[in-house]
């Protein structure tokens, strides 16, 4: 337990965390894979360059801080960050150099401001909060051991096919090369899959949605190869994936994980709206409602791409739609193709508008999913708040380090003198 006096000196520091979270957080990045460069195998490189990570880090730094008296309040997003360390094999003995870089980096920042008083008290703190992570994720790991077919770390699965599903998008068809069972898991969950490519010096370990149901003798990923943009590099893991690994191959594998999934509990009306490759995990859940007819709940399904050379496993929701009255199913062009056109591939024209949600979706009480591009999900969260959908129906995943949704706040006099 943390004294009244520390809990007291941690919440001062809040107003600094939210003007100096990133330079902080970009130092403790900076010294740590200085010291142990060994550990940019478990980080995503794009993400760090990109300044992604490093803003989650601040994210969660700043909530910790400001909820230091009742840490109960950010157990749901522990629970998600536990979900991606145990994907990536992150163990108790790392959360020590974790505080030690830290702690070392809110000293480079603030300087003389971070008195002894303040670093021992955030010492104290993240002692603290470090054993949530670790009660949480070891409790983690022990379901994914002991379950059916179950394994901690990394194992081996071999390409039994490989499909390519669009232009960009190619599926990985993978069974266990040890030919022994997989575990199950929930629709929406993911798979971390650590890949040593010649020629780099740090093994890659990427997180990819199941993108079918549960129940089959295989795991299904859907890839997107992620090519190079202005100011976003080319995706190595998703480019090798495309152009080098071919059916006979082996992948690594951590179980399932993640809490982006259904809420079982809840009869309602279901709404799945997928941008791009985020349809991954809402295929799955689509799946999974159509095949193993669990529900008699309406299921709304809308997918936002480009044009149809673009767009992944069409076919597979028709048929699943075709085959489940409950289902209606919906696709949204910004830019279809003339034979998108002759075909009439599309229902709506353009991006996705509270007018047209709104005549596709019978009831605004319902439980809404969605996932992709991060302004494609911004565009989707700000029309369901227009809306007035209620926030507890309203569920999302980051692919990627945690972001937020809402609109920027503008900036705070004391940020703008910093």
């Amino acid at each position: 337990m943390l004294s009244n006096q520390t809990i007291a000196i941690i919440k001062s520091t809040v107003p600094v965390l939210e003007v100096h979270g990133t330079a902080i957080t970009k130092r403790f990045y900076n010294l740590m894979f200085t010291a142990y460069p060994e550990l940019l195998n478990m980080f995503n490189h794009a993400n760090q360059r990109q300044g992604k990570q490093q803003n989650a880090l601040a994210n969660a730094v700043y909530a910790a801080a400001l909820h230091i008296d009742k840490l109960e309040a950010i157990l749901p997003a522990v629970k998600q960050i536990a979900h991606k360390h145990r994907s990536l094999g992150v163990k108790p003995e790392q959360y020590p150099i974790v505080g030690q870089m830290l702690l070392q980096a809110i000293k480079d920042v603030l300087g003389d401001a971070a008195t002894e008083e303040i670093l021992q008290a955030w010492a104290d703190a993240y002692g603290v909060i470090a054993n949530v992570f670790i009660e949480t994720e070891a409790e983690m790991y022990r379901q994914s051991e002991q379950q059916q077919g179950g394994f901690a770390d990394f194992r081996a699965f071999r390409i039994e096919k490989k499909v390519g599903e669009s232009d960009v998008i190619t599926s990985f068809y993978l069974v266990p090369q040890d030919g022994g069972a997989i575990p199950a898991f929930e629709p929406g969950q993911y798979v971390s899959v650590k890949m040593s490519i010649p020629g780099e010096e740090y093994t890659h370990i990427r997180q990819y949605s199941l993108s079918d149901a549960p129940g089959k003798p295989y795991y299904r990923i859907s890839v997107k190869r992620e090519d190079a943009l202005p100011g976003k590099p080319e995706g190595k893991v998703s480019t090798y994936l495309h152009e080098t690994v071919q059916e006979g191959d082996v992948l690594w594998l951590s179980a399932p994980a993640g809490d982006f999934t259904l809420d079982r509990n809840d009869e309602r009306p279901i709404v799945l709206i997928s941008g791009g490759v985020g349809l991954t995990p809402l295929v799955s859940m689509l799946a999974d409602l159509s095949e193993t007819n669990r529900t008699n709940r309406r299921v709304t399904f809308i997918h936002a791409a480009q044009h149809g050379n673009v767009h992944a496993l069409r076919s597979q929701v028709e048929e699943l739609a075709q085959r489940s009255p409950q289902v209606s199913v919906y696709w949204c062009y910004d830019k279809p193709t003339a034979d998108d056109r002759a075909n009439r591939a599309f229902d709506k024209e353009g991006y996705i508008d509270l007018p047209w949600l709104q005549s596709v979706v019978p009831t605004k009480d319902a439980s809404f999913y969605f996932c992709g591009p991060e302004p494609f999900m911004k565009l989707v969260y700000r029309l369901l708040k227009e809306w007035g959908v209620a926030a507890a129906d309203i569920h999302f995943e980051f692919f990627g380090p945690m972001g937020s949704l809402e609109p920027a706040a503008e900036p705070k006099e004391t940020a703008a003198r910093s």
